[in-house]
């Protein structure tokens, strides 16, 4: 192998060492943060000022918490950090830990934050065959979730032809680049307002606490308490809403 040859890392060529400093914390940033906020802070998690501050070029952040430091990451990537031990313990769409599979992360809780759902949409105005998915056995579609989306096709016999895009999905099947898309769907406004409907949902998705297995193994006393806090926050947030109905 030459010296100018690039290793890649798999997540279970990582190391999660024993170590006395803070345990970090990855959130996502956007919608989910924002979600989470409240149950952050009834877990006793409460991240620097800094951590709300639009024009800071933070990315860590101390939290009250000396044993905890929190990061705040692009929602793809939350998984990333927390399989490969950037992170111990993230929160993140059950979307992303679909797509990705990661066999390092353990998934502990439902944090019931974050509801969506991964749907496929195709333009209204196309009823052909090429656009009803059940009588084709090729399809293109256009998507963030390539993993997902050939899954599901391919568990109905039908191969999908990905075209893999990072955003302005709904711009794929309008300009021709894709008969179908496969994305995460919250009110449908946006597909609607582009000429989409949702003809199939694929799953429901919410945000989940995941944690690093290895970390899980080496300092099961610290993460343990810290899903024991999200635990608690959780049970709380429960009685609060059921005493608002009564």
């Amino acid at each position: 192998m030459s010296e100018n040859a690039l290793t890649v890392l798999s997540p279970a060529q990582t190391a999660v060492p024993e170590t006395d400093s803070p345990l970090i914390l990855a959130l996502p940033k956007g919608r989910i943060l924002k979600a989470a906020a409240p149950l952050l802070h009834r877990a006793g998690i409460v991240p620097g000022p800094d951590f709300n501050d639009e024009k800071s070029r933070l990315l860590r952040f101390e939290t009250n918490d000396p044993n905890i430091d929190v990061v705040r990451v692009r929602s793809f990537d939350v998984a990333t950090f927390v399989a490969f031990g950037g992170a111990q313990i993230g929160i993140c769409g059950a979307d992303v830990l679909m797509e990705f599979d990661y066999p390092e992360i353990y998934a502990p809780l439902d944090l019931g934050i974050g509801g969506c759902r991964i749907s496929i949409a195709q333009p209204r105005d196309r009823s052909g065959l090429e656009d009803n998915p059940n009588r084709l056995s090729q399809v293109r579609v256009a998507t963030k979730y390539p993993s997902i989306t050939r899954r599901h096709f391919a568990a109905r016999g039908i191969n999908a032809s990905i075209v893999h895009l990072h955003g302005a999905m709904e711009l794929a099947p309008v300009l021709d680049l894709s008969h179908l898309i496969v994305d995460l769907v919250d009110t449908g406004s946006t597909l609607r307002a582009n000429g989409l409907e949702e003809t199939h949902t694929i799953a429901h998705v919410t945000s989940r606490l995941i944690v690093n297995r290895t970390a899980l193994k080496t300092q099961p006393e610290r993460i343990s308490a810290i899903i024991n806090r999200f635990r608690t926050a959780l049970a709380s947030s429960a009685a609060q809403a059921r005493d608002q109905q009564a």
